[in-house]
Formats: structure tokens, sequence, C-alpha cells
């Protein structure tokens, strides 16, 4: 028998997936995006068309998230009752009163585990890899803190000795407070996401923090795990719809090279 041809068993291996990056990109077009989405304080009366609300949803589900898991939810609230709620809840604000679409965003840790599964029943692969298969398996428990915060006790116990023998751990949730600021800050990605896209497709818009939370988990029922991040007022822009000129400090102040 012969020996294999060690052409034929290089030819053999697995290849890599390969995605090349778009090389016709406009930079100075993005940057016009970029330099001109403005917190617009008050919009015209012209609706946002469908298709192009449907796009910059579609915009913002397409952001970095860590582990694909992505912990948010994005509730248009057009029911004019519901919508009045929410001004209410914006405090009146002239840019929640002039929306054209006011878009609650959500950030969310009660369906890790659901996400984790979806993960490897949608793998974009006929059968997910079992590296893949594994890591889902167990990359809930990075964001469980469990009842009376009982898991997340034992990992700052079990992290603490593992960092004193010189290991290197990820970030972890030790507690809820760090499960909601993991899928906060994942969520605000999104949310620029959105708002690039709206300035892209020539509308505009306002990220609101200022809102009655409570008043806001009641009118959209969530749960204890689900975290309204901000609400994002989109429309046209008025033409006296940006108040001040934008500004921004040093960038000695913000950048550092070590």
């Amino acid at each position: 028998m012969s020996n294999p041809n060690p052409t034929d068993v290089k030819a053999e291996k697995k290849e890599r997936y390969f995605e090349p990056a778009p090389q016709d990109i406009d930079v100075e077009n993005f940057k016009k995006v970029i330099q001109s989405r403005r917190s617009v304080r008050k919009f015209t009366d012209k609706a946002i068309p469908v298709e192009v609300l449907d796009d910059c949803l579609d915009m913002a589900l397409l952001a970095p998230n860590s582990s694909n898991l992505q912990p948010w939810t994005f509730v248009v609230v057009q029911n004019p009752a519901k919508k009045k709620q929410l001004v209410k809840a914006c405090l009146g604000q002239l840019a929640a009163r002039t929306a054209a679409e006011l878009i609650v965003c959500i950030a969310r840790t009660d369906r890790v585990d659901e996400m984790a599964k979806k993960n490897i029943s949608e793998f974009p692969f006929p059968e997910a890899p079992a590296a893949v298969k594994k890591y889902y398996k167990f990359i809930p428990y990075n964001y469980m803190t469990g009842y009376l915060n009982a898991v997340g006790n034992f990992k700052k116990v079990a992290f603490k000795i593992a960092r004193s023998l010189d290991k290197q751990l990820p970030v972890t949730a030790f507690n809820p407070a760090d499960a909601k600021l993991w899928a906060s800050k994942t969520t605000a990605l999104a949310c620029e996401n959105m708002v690039l896209a709206l300035r892209a497709h020539g509308f505009d818009s306002c990220m609101m923090e200022g809102f009655d939370e409570p008043m806001v988990r009641k009118l959209l029922k969530l749960n204890d795990q689900q975290f309204p991040v901000m609400v994002i007022a989109a429309g046209e822009r008025a033409e006296d719809g940006v108040f001040f000129p934008q500004y921004r400090f040093d960038r000695d102040l913000f950048i550092q090279k070590v």
C-alpha cells in the first residue's frame, strides 16, 4: 500500500471561513454622517417611511455584542395613547413631543440562556462545531448571579483565588448590577448604530436618558431583568431643531497612548 500523497493530505484540511472586507467605502461620507449627527430637540411633522425606519432598526441589530447574545429589545411606541404616556414619561421634552417616532431601547439579562441556545440552533453552518456548542453551554454562567447572588459570590471568590495564581480571566457578572452593566453597554452600541443610520437616511434623533424609569417600566410591562437604557426620539430635523453649536474639549483630555 502506497503512502498518502502529502498534497492530498493538505487538500483534505478544513478551510477556514473567509470574508473579504469591502474596499469601496467612502470615508468622507462616513465622516459626514458622524459629524452631522446632532441631538435634535425639535422635529418637523414629516413621517419616517416604514422602510427607512425598518432599515435603521436592522442596522441597530448589526451592532457588535458580546458572544452574539444580543441582549436587547427595541420597542417602537406607535399606539397614540401609549405614545402620549411615553412623552409624559420623558418629562414632556420638546424632542419627545415633536418626534415622528419614539423608540425605547431595552437592555435584557433575562434571556441569556435562550440566546445561547439560538447561537447553536441557528449557527450559519450545517452544524455548529463542537467547540462552539461547548462555549454556548457554559457562557450563560458568565452572566448568571443566582438566587440571593449565590453564584455571583462563588465566582467572586473563585476568580480572586485564580488571579492570585496569575490566571487571566474575562469580565464576568459578580452581581445583578454587573449583568445589567454588561447588557447596557452592548445595547448602547446598537443605539449608536441606529442614530447613525437615521442620519444617513436624512433623518435625525435625540437620545434621551431623561425619563421616568418606573413609568416606562409600567407602560411597557417590563420585568426586573429588562432595563430601559434610553428613549430615542427620531424624525426630520426642524430648521431650528439644533439649539447650540457642537463643541468638544481638547482631545488630550481623553486620548492616551502608552
